[in-house]
């Protein structure tokens, strides 16, 4: 499937998971899909592997400069400091609302998930996270599910880095699915 004429955010905050962040990233363009790396603060962005530093990227825009309104779909990679960083963001907080609203795809994977109980869009959806997400996410409402991979209306989620396979495929699913 081809993605061109698709613009996607990849929205990121400092000390993400940088495999949840190369590999959609990858995939997307592979696709032919535009992407733009949106960060809430600096554009000089520290990567994570897990606990040790990754790799530096520059970021496209930044979030006060951008406008959730150009974007098909959102991508929210994990990482524990990223995701606690990016749920505090007000601006990140309405772009989440601002894609469920018009029911645009937001794919989120890991801890990222908790931007989304911030925004306080999962009441009665069912999704996955990283397991420590798993109070939180009840708590707010929804059904967690132990599964690599769930798909809930425009909403995909995935627990880890171990499921990005599943997770890049479901995006590439959704759009071929979806009335977008």
């Amino acid at each position: 499937m081809n993605l061109k004429g698709k613009r996607i955010a990849i929205l990121v905050d400092n000390y993400f998971e940088q495999a949840g962040f190369e590999v959609p990233l990858d995939f997307l363009r592979q696709l032919g899909a535009e992407v733009s790396i949106v960060d809430a603060t600096t554009q000089n962005l520290q990567g994570m592997r897990h606990t040790d530093p990754g790799d530096m990227f520059r970021g496209t825009l930044l979030l006060e400069k951008a406008n959730s309104q150009d974007y098909d779909a959102l991508v929210l990679p994990g990482g524990v400091i990223n995701a606690d960083s990016l749920r505090m963001v007000p601006k990140a907080r309405a772009w989440v609302i601002d894609f469920t609203d018009r029911n645009k795809l937001i794919a989120a994977i890991c801890h990222a998930p908790w931007l989304l109980v911030s925004a306080d869009v999962i009441e009665g959806r069912r999704l996955t996270s990283n397991p420590t997400l798993q109070d939180d996410i009840c708590n707010a409402g929804a059904i967690w599910v132990d599964k690599s991979v769930v798909v809930d209306d425009n909403f995909i989620t995935s627990r880890n880095s171990e499921d990005l396979g599943d997770f890049t495929k479901a995006i590439q699913t959704w759009f071929s699915t979806a009335a977008v």
